[in-house]
């Protein structure tokens, strides 16, 4: 299973951008997908879920900017982020819970992060 993670770049504070991360390979399902970051020097933290139910959950530090989204028919989520500031610096990462059609367990998976830079 691969993931390939997009959209990153440099935008301004107030800013928007949208990352996607499409999921592929052997795919029997796929469970939750999330999105999480890490700004250099720090430890990777989670900014939001997707789960399976349609359930979504954020960090409190981007609940109100960030919306994540997910196409079920295209293993792909997303994520729109508004309103940037400079400390959503950082690199985010995506992750999808899968089960691939040569197992009967769900496992993690990571996509290879994109950079987003928020600065005027």
């Amino acid at each position: 299973v691969q993931l390939q993670a997009s959209g990153g770049g440099l935008v301004q504070p107030g800013g928007s951008l949208r990352l996607s991360c499409a999921a592929s390979g052997s795919i029997f399902s796929v469970s939750t997908m999330s999105w999480y970051r890490q700004a250099p020097g720090q430890q990777r933290d989670l900014v939001a879920h997707f789960f399976a139910n349609g359930v979504t959950s954020y960090a409190d530090s981007v609940k109100g900017r960030f919306t994540i989204s997910r196409d079920n028919a295209k293993n792909t989520v997303y994520l729109q982020m508004s309103s940037l500031k400079s400390e959503d610096t950082a690199v985010y990462y995506c992750l999808a819970i899968v089960r691939t059609r040569d197992s009967p367990v769900f496992n993690n998976y990571w996509g290879q992060g994109t950079l987003v830079t928020v600065s005027s």
